[in-house]
């Protein structure tokens, strides 16, 4: 593997080296009884995690944040949550790249220099009708 990155998948050779699997403590592992009931605790930890950042996504809060929160804690046992966000890694990593690119870097400044001109001639017009009052003191 190249130490820089895999152009295929775009990890790092770090990431590609990375262990799967459960991360419990060896005393833990070594007993199945215990380990099968930490990857239960896991799961129910992950789990809670997860379901209140599906609740922030409509309440007030960092919604996305908990959610890959909670997908962390289920990566620190379970590969399939590994996998998942090494997959959300290298895909957030690729629209970052893609977010730098001249073209879109000049496409998004010429779109919010757009939206800027709109605001202010919307405010313009605003402040030229009813002066410097706020909405919810116009009388008409």
């Amino acid at each position: 593997m190249n130490a820089e990155s895999d152009e295929r998948t775009g990890e790092s050779a770090a990431d590609q080296d990375a262990e799967l699997g459960s991360r419990a403590p060896e005393f833990i592992k070594a007993r199945r009884t215990l380990h099968l009931s930490w990857q239960v605790g896991v799961f129910v930890v992950g789990l809670a995690v997860v379901v209140a950042g599906v609740l922030m996504l409509v309440l007030p809060g960092p919604g996305w944040l908990v959610i890959f929160a909670g997908m962390a804690i289920w990566a620190t046992e379970f590969v399939w949550a590994q996998l998942v966000l090494r997959w959300t890694k290298r895909k957030v990593t690729e629209a970052a790249q893609r977010a730098l690119g001249p073209k879109v870097r000049r496409r998004n400044i010429i779109l919010t220099s757009i939206g800027l001109v709109i605001v202010a001639v919307l405010l313009g017009i605003y402040l030229w009708k009813f002066g410097f009052v706020m909405p919810w003191k116009i009388d008409e």
